[in-house]
């Protein structure tokens, strides 16, 4: 399907070979970071857990750091603050980025979400990107990031991508594309071609975490879900990936070890009430994005921690 908010741009397609071909960075410790979703607070409490570690920490924002921040104020804050460190594409900065509107969000939207949401996206990032067009020096830097990154973790290969290992706005990783049969063998491959030990990525909004033997290594995805909302019901915190060779100093939500290395979610407590006063001072009770979020910023998606780690349950939103 081509409409807006449900089509994938050709130009959103690199393949996993590309991810094999991204240039590699050295990282002793990894935080990925997506879906921050223009919430200040939750960048101040991920800088918290980043200096109580006992080394330096490499922050990568995988996309999708932007979406209830369209005051001037907020939209330059979290990008000035998100651009110290590194960052790819998600399709809401890859759609602001193009200007062309053809893709609407850009969030390829599977059939399972209703089309009200996929129409309220639409204009959330409408309403993000009249505000954005203030900010050209800030759009040029968005549109010079890249859609893939590639780092190395101890002895792990590590792809961070927005989406999945084909597509920036690609639902593959998300829990029930790869609990469906053929889903595990999918990842196997796409680990092969893409020469990682393993994949983090968010886009699909929830946690997911899975492991797969593949041909000639064991590969694993790990899905933050979102750092800037709550991912689980009943809970107000985001989540985020931890990936190092030591153990964290922070109780993780969950985790494994992998490839000598330690992937982690962490739990991110930002202030809860900051955040929720700043998101209805933009989206009041009627507007679009207090329609389709609010009900999770207050209590949680009708997602679990077992749902993340190794349940069939079909996509939420």
């Amino acid at each position: 399907m081509n409409a807006p908010g449900r089509s994938c741009p050709l130009h959103y397609r690199y393949g996993a070979a590309a991810i094999a071909r991204a240039p590699e960075r050295s990282a002793g410790i990894l935080y990925v970071i997506g879906g921050l979703y223009g919430n200040l607070p939750a960048l101040d409490a991920i800088e918290t857990l980043a200096a109580a570690e006992a080394a330096p920490v490499t922050l990568c924002f995988n996309g999708d750091f932007n979406w209830f921040n369209v005051d001037d104020a907020g939209f330059r804050a979290i990008n000035e603050r998100v651009l110290r460190h590194d960052a790819i594409l998600g399709n809401v900065e890859a759609e602001l980025a193009d200007g062309s509107s053809d893709a609407g969000c850009g969030c390829a939207y599977p059939q399972s979400v209703d089309q009200a949401m996929v129409d309220r996206s639409n204009r959330i990032h409408r309403r993000l990107a009249r505000c954005a067009a203030a900010h050209p020096d800030l759009l040029d830097r968005l549109a010079a990031l890249p859609m893939v990154a590639r780092y190395r973790v101890g002895d792990a290969r590590v792809g961070v991508v927005h989406g999945d290992a084909e597509s920036l706005a690609g639902w593959r990783f998300d829990a029930a594309a790869l609990d469906a049969p053929g889903g595990l063998d999918w990842l196997a491959m796409a680990c092969e071609i893409a020469d990682v030990d393993l994949f983090a990525s968010s886009h699909t909004c929830l946690p997911a975490l899975r492991k797969v033997r593949c041909a000639t290594r064991r590969c694993l995805v790990i899905n933050n879900g979102a750092a800037g909302m709550p991912n689980f019901r009943g809970t107000r915190h985001g989540v985020i990936t931890r990936i190092a060779p030591n153990p964290t100093p922070h109780r993780p939500l969950y985790g494994t070890p992998h490839a000598e290395i330690h992937v982690d979610a962490l739990q991110v407590d930002y202030a809860h009430h900051a955040w929720n006063t700043a998101f209805t001072t933009q989206w009041s009770p009627g507007s679009d994005a207090h329609a389709s979020y609010h009900e999770r910023i207050i209590a949680g998606p009708e997602w679990t921690v077992e749902g993340a780690t190794h349940s069939t349950v079909g996509v939420q939103t």
